[in-house]
């Protein structure tokens, strides 16, 4: 500026002319030291930016590390020696090696979330779930032999065959078919007028056979999971911690006979049964039996 100044000033000069010069002189020096101004704030603006994205970088660093707690002492120094050799470099190469420096080999990871293992274990579960599923499948397509005894007063006592899988209101049907050639009665009812009495106990017709077998339900006067007929045939002193092994026939009977006589024995012994109730004794005519 001072030496633009004294070139339009050297020679004969008119007073406004040199006025002009000194103007434009310290314009142009006021111009100079802003621009200097501006570029030593912009240079100290970035300087800051850099400090304050270091300081950051060193806090992630750090925050990084406190949740290694499985990083040995030669791991974290690597890490920390990273930071500061390569601070001016892009924080996505610190984490890489974070990453990297978390997965030790001898530390035991099992209790960890694991989501293929996961997936592993849910499939063997539905493969084991579906196993049971096929197995019991086939157990209700296995036959069944029933001894019943149709129940008018007296008895009359049959047999038949019926999938294990069937309900009691399935068997009734077969039973009512099979007894309506002897008895006519039976050829004018339905087996919703029937009922199947086993030790005592009034089996619903949607309880099946398998329902029974399969948690070994007891009755008032034995086990409602043997349909056969037999007596306890043990010789010498009952245990009675050993469950009395012996099995009546159960009593297929019209309900309206029953709504007649059930305050007569046997009826007035029956009742329905349900599959909540625990029959921890067996009890036959009011007495106690193992």
């Amino acid at each position: 500026a001072d030496q633009a100044f004294r070139k339009k000033t050297v020679g004969l000069v008119t007073a406004e002319e040199f006025k002009r010069a000194a103007e434009e002189a310290l314009q142009t020096d006021e111009q100079l030291k802003d621009k200097e101004r501006a570029e030593r704030e912009f240079q100290l603006q970035m300087e800051k930016k850099a400090m304050k994205k270091k300081r950051l970088d060193k806090k992630k660093r750090k925050k990084m590390l406190s949740t290694l707690s499985f990083a040995n002492d030669e791991e974290e120094e690597m890490i920390m020696a990273d930071g500061r050799n390569q601070e001016g470099e892009s924080s996505s190469s610190s984490t890489s090696l974070l990453k990297k420096s978390k997965k030790n080999p001898n530390v035991d990871t099992s209790f960890l979330p694991d989501k293929q293992r996961e997936e592993e274990l849910e499939r063997k579960r539905e493969e084991l779930k579906q196993q049971w599923l096929d197995r019991q499948e086939k157990i209700k397509n296995e036959q069944l032999e029933i001894t019943y005894s149709y129940w008018d007063g007296s008895g009359h006592r049959r047999t038949i065959h019926i999938r294990k899988g069937a309900s009691v209101g399935e068997f009734l049907e077969l039973v009512r078919k099979d007894l309506a050639s002897e008895f006519r009665e039976m050829s004018k009812v339905s087996a919703d007028a029937l009922i199947y009495v086993k030790e005592d106990l009034i089996i619903p017709h949607d309880i099946t056979f398998y329902d029974m077998i399969a948690t070994k339900a007891r009755g008032k006067s034995g086990p409602l999971f043997n349909f056969d007929v037999h007596d306890d045939v043990r010789v010498g002193p009952l245990d009675s911690r050993v469950e009395k092994d012996e099995s009546h026939p159960g009593k297929v009977v019209e309900r309206r006979w029953y709504d007649r006589n059930k305050h007569i024995f046997p009826a007035s012994r029956w009742e329905v049964y349900d599959p909540a109730n625990e029959y921890s004794t067996y009890t036959i005519h009011g007495g106690e039996v193992r």
